[in-house]
């Protein structure tokens, strides 16, 4: 093990960091909701929110920036050309993401104003070294990220006006927050999902079985989430909202067969990428469904949340880590088990928001999972995260 190599490349410290943070604060909300149960009173843990909305901020705009991070300082320079950002930046940028985190939790003492101006500072930064890599090789369907993770970070900004006391805006913030990464996930799982099955099956020369695609549905799905997003963003009534969100969520899955996901039904790295875009459709159709008065809001985001934001990363992360340092692209076991087990976290996390008898058990039960899901994950990748590449190739 050694751990400079951590800071290598930006793929090993943030899919390392968005593993641990994603069991870590998964465990605190675990507890403070098993002290609940009790009967016991474990008030605010220190901080300025509700701990509902501390944990739903940390898997927002804590576990999926970090995520995020790690794949565009990773992804961009192999799009483009460009040159890798070097070893300082990648400790200065996740040094930014470690102080929000620590800035957030540290709430119930430091100003308002200061936990916003730390936590707000991640993204930037980060998109400012995407822009440099993307100047490279400009390409509009490269530079919407940019348009993406400032409507994360405009999300963010609500979220933290609210705790300062200027706005009402945290639940829209978090709403948009997540539906817009939501839309990030439409536009590159809907890249990454075809073609890394394309060339599984290339690879078993089962040229017949190929994903199929098709140019109105490849539109209308990455428009359609991008819609339902900015919808949310900008304040658009939730009718609205949820009528493109529930003609998304149709396209998205329409899109999707066409990739012909259970013909890789035989490897778990491939099928993870097509369970979390599946979850995915669903969850922007129940959300559409919730807006409209069917079905419980909490419960829908949560599928959005764990199946297509927690299962998308982690199929994403588990590869692009085995791909990086020269392993052969087959999933751990444990990390394979993980895979299937998310989409039982997200039943039960949407059964507690449907049936008020299932509440308590169902999100400690959930968050269980993700937990375990995300232990696993560490655990099997820590030595690829601290060891260098087995083939002796570039590191990347």
């Amino acid at each position: 093990m050694k751990p400079q190599l951590l800071f290598h490349a930006g793929w090993r410290v943030f899919f390392w960091a968005a593993g641990l943070w994603a069991a870590v604060s998964m465990l605190f909300w675990v507890i403070w909701l098993a002290m609940v149960g009790v009967g016991a009173d474990p008030g605010q843990l220190g901080l300025t929110m509700p701990p509902q909305m501390w944990h739903a901020h940390e898997m927002i705009f804590g576990y999926a920036p970090a995520a995020l991070g790690g794949f565009f300082l990773t992804a961009v320079p192999n799009w483009t050309g460009s040159k890798a950002a070097p070893e300082r930046f990648i400790m200065l940028v996740f040094g930014l993401w470690l102080a929000g985190r620590i800035a957030v939790c540290l709430s119930g003492i430091l100003p308002a104003w200061l936990v916003a101006v730390v936590d707000l500072a991640f993204l930037p930064v980060l998109g400012a070294k995407v822009l440099t890599q993307l100047m490279a090789r400009p390409k509009p369907q490269n530079m919407m990220f940019l348009l993406l993770l400032g409507l994360v970070w405009v999300a963010n900004l609500m979220v933290h006006l609210q705790w300062m006391g200027v706005t009402a805006t945290e639940w829209r913030g978090l709403r948009g927050g997540l539906l817009t990464i939501s839309a990030m996930i439409a536009v590159l799982g809907g890249r990454v999902t075809p073609a890394f099955t394309r060339n599984a099956l290339l690879l078993e020369r089962r040229e017949d079985a190929l994903p199929v695609t098709r140019r109105p549905l490849e539109i209308a799905g990455v428009v359609l989430p991008l819609a339902t997003a900015t919808a949310v963003v900008i304040g658009l009534p939730d009718v609205f909202a949820g009528a493109l969100a529930m003609l998304a969520g149709p396209v998205v899955a329409a899109r999707l067969i066409g990739w012909r996901g259970w013909s890789m039904r035989h490897q778990p790295i491939v099928w993870a990428l097509h369970a979390g875009y599946a979850m995915l459709a669903l969850g922007l159709f129940v959300w559409g469904l919730a807006l409209l008065g069917i079905g419980p809001e909490i419960g829908a985001l949560h599928v959005l949340g764990i199946g297509a934001l927690g299962g998308m990363t982690l199929a994403v992360m588990s590869r692009a880590s085995l791909g990086h340092s020269g392993r052969p692209l087959v999933a751990p076991a444990s990390v394979a088990l993980g895979y299937a087990l998310l989409p039982l976290a997200v039943a039960l996390r949407w059964a507690a928001s449907a049936w008020d008898g299932m509440w308590l058990f169902g999100v400690i039960s959930s968050g269980a999972i993700w937990i375990a899901v995300f232990v696993f994950y560490v655990l099997a990748l820590w030595p690829i995260f601290f060891g260098p590449r087995v083939d002796g190739g570039h590191e990347a």
